[in-house]
C-alpha cells in the first residue's frame, strides 16, 4: 500500500478509536460529573463565576440561553473591531504591520466571531502579534461557543418534562432542565478545548513551530539568498485552529506553510486534531442520553457520508490531471500542482474534504487547484454541512435533518412523528425547513449576485480565471462563508468591499439561524408531555431510519445545489 495512503487510513482509524473515550469524557463534563479536570479547573471556574456574579446552577431557558449567546457575540464583536482597526499604534508589533481597512476588520470580526476564519488578508503580513493573540482567543470562545450550544441540546432532548414558560412568541418554553449557558461555555474551554491544545501545542514546538514574541528572522535560503522570515507564537495558534475546528492560518499558506506545519508528523497530528472532537461530540451525545444506538446511528449516517466524499477525491488527486499526462509529464505522485511533497496526493485529498466536511477550512494545500471533481465534494461537504461538521454546531445541522426524517417517515406511515417521546408537530417542522432552506437561499443568492456584478462590469478586479472555474471560485467563497469553514478557491480577489461586506453577512447568517433553529426545536419538544414507547413508536435508532437520514439529506442537497455544481465544476470537468 501507498505509505502516504497508509498514514491517512492509520490517522483515521485512530482519531474514531480515540473519539469514545473523550466522548465518554465530554458526556461526564456537561453532565456535571466528577473527571479528572476538577482539581485543575474547578477553583479557576469557580473564581471566575465569583468575580463575574454569574450563577452557573441557575436553569435557561432555551430563550435565556440564546440571548446569552448572541450578547456575548456581540460584545467579541466590538472588541475585535476595534483592535484590528487599531493594531498600527498598539504594543506586540514588532514587524509594523497596519492597522486594517473597515471593511476588512468588519469581515475578519464577523469569520473569527463565528468559527469560520475566513481570511481576506495574509496572516504574517496582515496582522501584528496582539492581533494574531486575539484572534487565538476567539478561536477558543468560537468553538465553546459552538460547544455549549450542543450541550443546550443535549439537555433539551434527554428532559422528559419541562416548566412551562408562557408568552415567548413561539410558544412555550422551559423553565427548568436546561442547564446554564455559560457553564457550559466555560467549562467547554477549560475542560475540553484547553487540554488538547496544550498537548498539541507542546508537539508542534517539539517539531519546529515557533513560539515567541520577536520579530521577523533573518535567514538565508537553499539558493544562498537571504530573506527575512515571519515568525511568533504560531504553535499554540495553529494548536486552537484544529481543536477549535477555526482553521485561520497564522500565515498566508496557511498548514502548507513549513512553520504552521513542519512535517508529516505534524499533518497527521493536525490531521488528528481538527476531527477528534466532532467524532467525539457524536458518542457524547449517546452517552449523555443513555441512547447509545442513536449515536450510533448518527456515526454511521455521517461516516458513510464522509467516506463517499474522501475516497473519490483521494483517487482524482492520485490519478494526477489527465491534461498533463496528455503532454507527456510524468504523474507518478499524482496531480502535484498546489501541493506539498512533504504531504502528497493522498494526504492533500484527505485534508480537502475532511477540512471541508469538519468546517474547519484549514488547508495543507491549494483547493484551488484540486481536479474539477474534487472540487466539488470540497463544495458538496460544505453544502451538506452536517458530517461530523464544526466543534457542537455539526450536530445541530445533523438535528435538522434528524426532525425532518422524523416528519415524513411519520406521514408515510400514518402517525403523528415523535422524536425520543416528543411529538413533532408542524411548528417544528417549520422552523427545521426554514432553517434547511437558509442555506441555498444564502449561497445561491450571494453568488448570483457576484456572477451578476461581474457580467455588468467585467473589469472588476476580482475574477482571475473566467469561465467554469472562474463561477466555481466565486460559488465555493459563498459556501464556505455560509458553512462558517473559510477554506477558499484563492484564485478569488476576496479583499475588496463587495466580498468583504457580502460574505460577512452571509457569515452572520449562516452561523447564528443554524444555531437558533435547531435550539428553539429542541427547547419546544422539551416542554411537551413525554409519551412513553409503544409498539407503534417509530424507532429512530435503526439501520433503516439511518437510511431515511441520509436520503433526506441527499435529496435536499441534490434539489438544492445540482444546477449551481452543474454550472461550475462539473462543467469544468467535461470541459477538460
Amino acid at each position: 500500500m501507498n505509505t502516504e495512503l497508509l498514514g491517512v487510513l492509520v490517522i483515521f482509524l485512530l482519531t474514531l478509536a480515540l473519539a469514545w473515550p473523550l466522548g465518554h469524557y465530554i458526556a461526564r463534563v456537561y453532565s456535571g460529573e466528577r473527571t479528572w479536570t476538577d482539581p485543575i479547573f474547578g477553583p479557576i471556574e469557580r473564581l471566575f463565576f465569583r468575580v463575574s456574579g454569574i450563577d452557573p446552577n441557575h436553569e435557561m431557558t432555551w430563550v435565556e440561553h440564546l440571548k446569552a449567546l448572541l450578547t456575548i457575540n456581540l460584545i467579541w464583536f466590538l472588541m475585535t473591531m476595534f483592535v484590528l482597526m487599531n493594531m498600527g499604534w498598539l504594543p506586540l508589533n514588532p514587524d509594523g504591520n497596519p492597522s486594517m481597512s473597515p471593511d476588512l476588520a468588519f469581515n475578519t470580526t464577523i469569520s473569527f466571531v463565528v468559527n469560520c476564519n475566513l481570511q481576506h488578508y495574509s496572516g504574517e503580513t496582515g496582522l501584528s502579534y496582539l492581533g494574531q493573540i486575539w484572534l487565538m482567543f476567539l478561536q477558543f470562545v468560537s468553538a465553546a461557543t459552538g460547544l455549549a450550544a450542543a450541550a443546550v441540546l443535549f439537555n433539551a432532548l434527554k428532559t422528559r418534562t419541562t416548566t412551562p414558560l408562557q408568552g415567548l412568541g413561539l410558544g412555550s418554553g422551559v423553565r427548568v432542565g436546561l442547564g446554564n449557558f455559560y457553564n457550559y461555555f466555560l467549562k467547554s474551554s477549560t475542560r475540553i478545548l484547553l487540554p488538547l491544545s496544550i498537548l498539541v501545542t507542546i508537539i508542534l514546538m517539539l517539531n519546529g513551530s515557533p513560539m515567541t514574541f520577536e520579530g521577523k528572522d533573518t535567514m538565508v535560503g537553499l539558493q544562498g539568498d537571504t530573506v527575512q522570515v515571519s515568525r511568533g507564537p504560531v504553535a499554540a495558534f495553529v494548536a486552537i485552529k484544529h481543536i477549535g475546528t477555526n482553521g485561520g492560518g497564522f500565515f498566508g499558506a496557511n498548514s502548507a506553510h513549513p512553520l504552521e506545519n513542519p512535517n508529516y508528523l505534524t499533518s497527521l497530528l493536525e490531521l488528528f486534531a481538527q476531527f477528534i472532537i466532532p467524532a467525539a461530540m457524536v458518542f457524547a451525545f449517546g452517552f449523555y442520553l443513555r441512547r447509545r444506538k442513536l449515536a450510533l446511528m448518527i456515526f454511521g449516517v455521517m461516516t458513510i457520508g464522509f467516506l463517499m466524499l474522501v475516497i473519490p477525491n483521494i483517487v482524482f488527486e492520485m490519478k494526477g490531471n489527465p491534461a498533463f499526462s496528455a503532454m507527456g509529464v510524468d504523474q507518478s505522485l499524482g496531480a502535484m500542482e498546489g501541493k506539498e511533497i512533504r504531504f502528497g496526493a493522498a494526504m492533500s485529498g484527505y485534508w480537502s474534504i475532511l477540512t471541508t466536511v469538519i468546517s474547519t477550512g484549514s488547508v495543507n494545500a491549494m483547493h484551488d487547484s484540486t481536479m474539477p471533481l474534487s472540487g466539488m465534494n470540497e463544495l458538496l461537504a460544505m453544502m451538506v454541512n452536517a458530517f461530523y461538521g464544526g466543534c457542537g454546531v455539526g450536530l445541530l445541522n445533523f438535528f435538522v435533518y434528524l426532525i425532518i426524517a422524523v416528519f415524513i417517515a411519520g406521514l408515510m406511515v400514518g402517525r403523528t412523528p415523535e422524536f425520543l417521546g416528543k411529538k413533532v408537530e408542524a411548528r417544528e417542522v417549520k422552523i427545521a425547513m426554514i432553517t434547511a432552506l437558509l442555506s441555498p437561499l444564502l449561497i445561491m443568492g450571494g453568488t448570483a449576485m457576484a456572477a451578476w456584478a461581474q457580467v455588468q462590469d467585467p473589469t472588476l478586479p476580482w475574477l482571475n480565471n473566467p469561465g467554469f472555474h472562474g463561477f466555481s471560485e466565486m460559488l465555493y467563497e459563498m459556501t464556505s462563508s455560509n458553512a462558517n469553514n473559510g477554506s477558499g478557491f484563492e484564485g478569488l480577489g476576496d479583499n475588496n468591499p463587495f466580498w468583504n461586506i457580502s460574505t460577512g453577512i452571509v457569515l452572520i447568517l449562516g452561523r447564528f439561524i443554524p444555531i437558533i433553529g435547531p435550539i428553539a426545536i429542541a427547547g419546544l419538544l422539551a416542554s411537551k408531555k413525554y409519551i412513553p414507547e409503544s409498539a407503534g413508536t417509530l424507532k429512530t435508532d435503526t439501520t433503516t431510519f439511518g437510511v431515511m437520514v441520509f436520503s433526506v439529506i441527499a435529496i435536499l442537497t441534490a434539489l438544492s445545489y445540482f444546477p449551481a455544481l452543474a454550472l461550475g465544476p462539473i462543467a469544468e470537468y467535461f470541459s477538460m
